[in-house]
């Protein structure tokens, strides 16, 4: 059984994404302790910055006119691909940047709709595949707070792996993730923690739910 794995925090051991990710592969490792993890980190191996424009040209040029960009950048969304079509289960750990997308996922995914396996227009491999994707956000933008309706991410990130992959996404969501080192959030940090307590809780429900899925596929 194998389990793909999305980081995109920069900000490395101090991650909240990666932290409560971490819970949701150890419930999928207890029940697969010998499965294969593919892992790919965005902050450390961002998508190049051209490679998109010559993915997209690539895909309107027959495969022997193609310039070694173009041929390099199809390479590398049909890289990215595999590691998808290849698993049997996902882990997205992905933050809100800015109230939207990380500018490296959103690379990497605007790669991989390049790829022909993964085209909006095809049947999707993913379809009814079993996906965790954890949300963090540093902020508060829940009902009644000043920032409701501010979360970009979340509608968008539901729409490409749920609705356009097909994936049977399970959502753990965590707030407030940096009133620990925010002293105008000190009043918050209470309130964080229980956020946080509640995303690992939900993170591990989920971890084992994909555990259970891919067990199924076994049997």
């Amino acid at each position: 059984m194998s389990l793909f794995r999305l980081d995109a925090s920069i900000r490395g051991e101090q991650s909240v994404s990666r932290a409560v990710a971490d819970t949701a592969e150890a419930a999928w490792t207890r029940t697969h302790p010998s499965g294969l993890i593919t892992r790919r980190d965005l902050a450390v191996s961002p998508v190049p910055h051209d490679a998109w424009p010559a993915a997209v040209s690539a895909g309107f040029v027959p495969a022997d006119q193609r310039t070694e960009q173009q041929v390099r950048a199809a390479a590398l969304a049909s890289t990215y691909a595999d590691e998808l079509v290849a698993a049997d289960a996902y882990l997205f750990a992905v933050p809100l940047y800015n109230y939207g997308i990380s500018q490296h996922v959103k690379s990497w995914i605007d790669m991989l709709l390049t790829e022909p396996r993964l085209a909006p227009n095809q049947e999707s491999p993913l379809r009814g595949r079993p996906a965790a994707l954890i949300i963090t956000r540093g902020g508060g933008y829940g009902p009644g707070t000043p920032r409701e309706g501010w979360d970009h991410a979340t509608p968008y990130y539901r729409r490409i792996f749920g609705d356009l992959f097909g994936l049977d996404l399970h959502v753990s969501e965590v707030e407030l993730t940096l009133a620990e080192v925010t002293p105008a959030m000190e009043p918050l940090r209470d309130l964080a923690r229980q956020y946080l307590d509640a995303g690992h809780t939900s993170a591990g429900k989920h971890g084992e739910l994909l555990a259970q899925h891919t067990l199924g596929l076994a049997a």
